[in-house]
This record gives C-alpha cells, sequence and structure tokens, in this order.
C-alpha cells in the first residue's frame, strides 16, 4: 500500500507522519508532556481553533499516541481528558532531538518555552544516538557525524 511520500507502510517515517505529520500534532503531544490533559489547556495553551484541536486530539487518539478518559469533577458533569500511551511518551525523544535541532539551527533570540531536563536531578537533556548492545557486544554512543541512514529498496540510482 502506497502511504505518503510515495513510500509504503514499510518505511518507518512515513508510517511515523501518517500519525503525526499535520499540523499542530507535535505541539499537542508538546504540551501532553509538559503535563497538559484537558481539552481547555491544549486550547489556552497553542491558541488552536477547537475544530482543528478536536481533530488532531482525535487523530492522536487513534494513532495511539493519546488515550481518552472520561472523568467527573466533584462538582460538575463528565468530562473528557487525553492522557499519553506508552507511544506517546516515547515522543519525548523525538522531541528532544527536534528541538536540540531547532537550538543549532534555529536559535531562538529570547529565552526557550520548551527544555527537556532529567526529572531527578533536573539537569538539561540532550539527544544521542547509541549502539545497541546485542550478541555480547558491547553499545556506546556515536557522534552525529557517524549516524548513516540506509534506504534498503528503490534507490538503486542512487548507488556509486
Amino acid at each position: 500500500m502506497l502511504g505518503i511520500l510515495g513510500g509504503d507502510d514499510r518505511c518507518p517515517i512515513a508510517r511515523s507522519l501518517d500519525v503525526l505529520g499535520e499540523k499542530w500534532t507535535l505541539m499537542i503531544v508538546r504540551d501532553a508532556l509538559a503535563g497538559a490533559t484537558r481539552f481547555g489547556q491544549f486550547h489556552d495553551s497553542l491558541g488552536i481553533p477547537r475544530e482543528v484541536l478536536t481533530a488532531r486530539l482525535g487523530s492522536l487518539v487513534d494513532g495511539g499516541v493519546l488515550e481518552r478518559r472520561s472523568y467527573k469533577p466533584e462538582t460538575g458533569r463528565t468530562h473528557e481528558e487525553y492522557v499519553l500511551t506508552e507511544a506517546g511518551r516515547d515522543l519525548a525523544l523525538v522531541l528532544l532531538a527536534l528541538g536540540g535541532w531547532a537550538d543549532r539551527h534555529r536559535p531562538a533570540e529570547e529565552r526557550p518555552l520548551l527544555s527537556f531536563v532529567d526529572a531527578e536531578s533536573g539537569r538539561p537533556l540532550t539527544a544521542v544516538a547509541a549502539i545497541a548492545g546485542v550478541d555480547g557486544h558491547e553499545g556506546g554512543i556515536v557522534d552525529r557525524d557517524r549516524i548513516a541512514a540506509r534506504l534498503t529498496r528503490g534507490v538503486e540510482h542512487l548507488a556509486p
């Protein structure tokens, strides 16, 4: 099945963008990582039109990034909140990497709105690539200059 960017469902980037590729989506995830769970919190923070927010929250629920839960305050009617799933929490690494890229290549003139820190120490975090330790081989951190993407098919024209 062909997906976005002319690829198929075997491409992990295309599969990710099927869920996360809409405008506002990662900003909603950002706010959820920072503790937002209620429609009004997302709306107030982002200033996104209500109908767009409703659609994006729905697509994040459908994509398994958020879970919709009902809650009822002591006084009042039942409301829904949106809680990150394990898949949603895993996006913290993606946003950490995107934020690091922006800090390096599109720095803000003012103090950044968002930072990622270690929950225990409060120290700033940075995204790194690591070699997985498998089959008795030790893993380790890899410098960005050593990261290579390898397409496994459809790029014969790129071969030297």
